[in-house]
């Protein structure tokens, strides 16, 4: 028995679970659920999104997945045009992914859907309640990221 399960590092954790149980109220992870893509392609699009085209190296060096993982992810993704395969337009040797029109369509879409749902889960939050569980949930995703030694970019 953990007589420590009181503490709050213990309840982060249990809460964090549970979090991932639920993000189906208001993050779709297939088609059947409401959404366009899968978890993989939404983080790796939001991600060449931000950083523009990023080659399998670049892919692997910001998620530290291993790139069959990677190979077979964005294989997926060619399959259905939310990416395509471009020469690097810096001139190096590697190709990359960009993002196509319909990725930005379907990247869109699931965000707007996932947004719709977070408002419904937080509907009786109040505007400043809302605000500190973001800049809350902000700082704990930067010190993971500060840990793990890649850093996301944020707009």
């Amino acid at each position: 028995m953990d007589h420590a399960k009181d503490k709050p590092t213990h309840l982060i954790e249990f809460e964090t679970m549970l979090l991932g149980r639920h993000s189906h109220l208001y993050a779709p992870r297939s088609r059947a659920a409401g959404g366009n893509l899968d978890r993989s392609a939404y983080v790796l699009l939001s991600r060449i999104r931000m950083d523009g085209p990023l080659s399998i190296s670049q892919l692997t060096e910001a998620f530290g997945l291993d790139t069959s993982t990677l190979n077979r992810q964005t294989a997926a993704m060619l399959r259905a045009g939310v990416v395509e395969r471009i020469p690097d337009p810096d001139g190096g040797i590697a190709r990359k992914f960009r993002i196509t029109e319909e990725g930005e369509r379907r990247l869109d879409a699931d965000r707007d859907f996932n947004i719709r749902g977070l408002e419904r889960v937080l509907a009786h939050w109040t505007p400043e309640e809302v605000a500190d569980f973001a800049a809350a949930l902000q700082r704990f995703n930067r010190d993971i990221e500060r840990l793990d030694g890649r850093p996301w970019p944020r707009p």
